[in-house]
């Protein structure tokens, strides 16, 4: 019987899930495909990197594949990521890139990640930051969230910035009584804001971010859009930048 190079097993290996009737293996006779299949797995034993390269180049091609189906639905969803009325808006509102946020005040990696948002803002100078409210935490989740839109609602956008950084550093149980005491700490109208976290408008944005992140198959907080391109979980300072870095080289 003729014998397989090393190349040639190596190819087969990569190739396992290929069906065996390709280039004539399926013309083998039994004990030539068992043999065939001997060899690439002596082959393997002795050159077990090679598994290791394949199994490589097969997560780069399904990483590619998610990034393209990312793009595709941030694009598809790009009014109601970058243009909705019932978000805050923060930083450069003539940025070239983008930067909305899905987040949770109870979340850790969110609260992580707040300093390296501020940093990353205020040292490029030319990024707009959306926030998208986006509790799944639980029930204080809900209520701080609750409590941060309906100051943006009843007050305004430079009370909500306020409470957007204290919730995001806030280490109490989030109750009426220490929400009150947040809002009073930074001279705001604690009954104004309390008196409007079950309105309607409320609910309407809250269900309008679930909604959005059901498409964009978005679970966990916090998740980032810069661009067309999505970020599931926390990334720091660093790799933010140097995302927007390569964002604005590829469109230069």
């Amino acid at each position: 019987m003729k014998r397989f190079a090393p190349a040639s097993l190596a190819l087969a290996a990569a190739l396992t899930a290929a069906p065996l009737a390709a280039d004539g293996i399926g013309d083998m006779t039994d004990a030539e495909r068992a043999t065939f299949r001997a060899e690439i797995r002596d082959y393997l034993l002795q050159n077990p990197e090679v598994l290791l390269e394949a199994i490589a180049v097969l997560e780069q091609r399904q990483a590619q594949a998610e990034t393209m189906q990312d793009q595709a639905m941030v694009m598809a969803n790009a009014a109601a990521l970058f243009e909705s009325e019932h978000d805050w808006e923060g930083g450069n509102p003539e940025g070239d890139i983008v930067l909305v946020e899905f987040m949770d005040y109870r979340c850790g990696y969110c609260r992580r990640a707040q300093p390296d948002v501020e940093r990353l803002i205020s040292t490029d100078g030319n990024i707009r930051y959306i926030v998208k409210e986006f509790p799944i935490l639980g029930d204080e989740s809900i209520m701080a969230s609750r409590f941060a839109i309906s100051a943006r609602q009843n007050i305004g956008d430079d009370a909500y910035e306020l409470l957007h950084v204290a919730l995001m550093q806030m280490r109490a149980d989030v109750t009426e009584d220490s929400l009150r005491r947040l809002a009073e700490s930074l001279e705001l109208d604690a009954d104004v804001i309390l008196a409007g976290m079950n309105a309607p408008e409320v609910d309407e944005v809250i269900a309008a971010n679930h909604a959005l992140a059901g498409i964009l198959q978005i679970s966990g907080t916090p998740t980032f859009v810069m661009n067309d391109q999505m970020l599931r979980g926390y990334m720091p300072y660093e790799g933010m930048a140097a995302l927007a870095a390569e964002i604005r080289a590829q469109t230069n």
